[in-house]
């Protein structure tokens, strides 16, 4: 064989360990959540299930006790999905029209604003909890799906507007500047012109924001109540609730579960997401 089939398998064998080792814990989550107890007790930890076994399923999405009710994980999948999908929607739209003014109606501070804006990408969000809790004690919304809304709407805002901006920094003047002879206004030149041609950045953001909000525990734990709490925290409840018996089938089945939505969106997505992050990496 020559150097560049050789060079060629040795990426492939690397690429293939590599993609082997990151799949290993989702095999293992997958397998034991089939397995019923007796066999996670005598079988080893990367032994295929005996049979298909959705008890543990059905009981991590219904009935499994996490230490404060049995409702098992239903009520938070639905409570994340109240939270997550207008946060998501509203964020992205929020960073678009950001985004859109930034690059292409600049005003005197325009930059500066920006660069104060970055600093919401990099902050870490412990620090705004307490100012945060205020906040929504003040308007209502303490313990609230409408809460949680509004934090990860605030907390979204910087990255999809950095998101958006860029993107948009990219567009030619030129079509802004004939719409604008033309007698376009602010928002007929972003429907009609800007947005449509935002389609690779915009599934960018959704995704992006989407992993975001439905992966985030930190907020969820914070500002969320006994009827609000989001997926995460159903999650970390049950798995550690005081059960003298360990049920790590319906644990696993649980983590699963809670991971199944972005798993499909990337599934479903994924090449847009691709495609969006390399859009403009290279002109001419």
């Amino acid at each position: 064989m020559n150097s560049k089939v050789l060079a060629r398998l040795a990426l492939y064998s690397t690429l293939l360990v590599a993609a082997l080792f990151f799949l290993a814990p989702l095999y293992v989550m997958l397998a034991t959540s089939f397995k019923d107890a007796e066999q996670i007790r005598s079988g080893n930890l990367l032994s295929l299930p005996a049979s298909l076994n959705f008890e543990a399923w059905a009981l991590a999405w219904s009935s499994a006790c996490t230490g404060v009710d049995c409702r098992g994980l239903q009520p938070y999948f639905w409570n994340s999905v109240s939270m997550a999908v207008p946060a998501v929607l509203i964020s992205t739209a929020w960073g678009a029209v950001n985004g859109y003014v930034l690059s292409m109606w600049k005003f005197r501070g325009s930059e500066l604003l920006f660069g104060l804006l970055l600093f919401g990408v990099f902050m870490p969000f412990q620090v705004v909890l307490l100012p945060m809790s205020q906040v929504l004690g003040y308007l209502g919304l303490a313990s609230s799906i409408g809460g949680l809304v509004l934090v990860h709407c605030l907390a979204g805002m910087a990255g999809t507007t950095l998101f958006f901006r860029n993107y948009y920094s990219a567009i030619p003047k030129e079509l802004v500047n004939a719409a604008r002879i033309d007698g376009a206004g602010f928002w007929r030149i972003f429907v009609r012109i800007v947005f449509p041609m935002s389609t690779p950045i915009l599934m960018v953001t959704l995704i992006w924001q989407f992993t975001n909000i439905w992966n985030d525990f930190l907020f969820g734990v914070a500002f969320s109540g006994a009827d609000s709490k989001p997926m995460t925290v159903g999650l970390n409840n049950m798995v550690n609730t005081s059960s003298s018996v360990k049920s790590y089938n319906v644990d696993m089945a649980a983590a699963v579960i809670a991971g199944l939505p972005t798993i499909v969106v990337y599934i479903l997505a994924g090449q847009y997401f691709i495609k969006g992050l390399t859009a403009g990496a290279v002109k001419g």
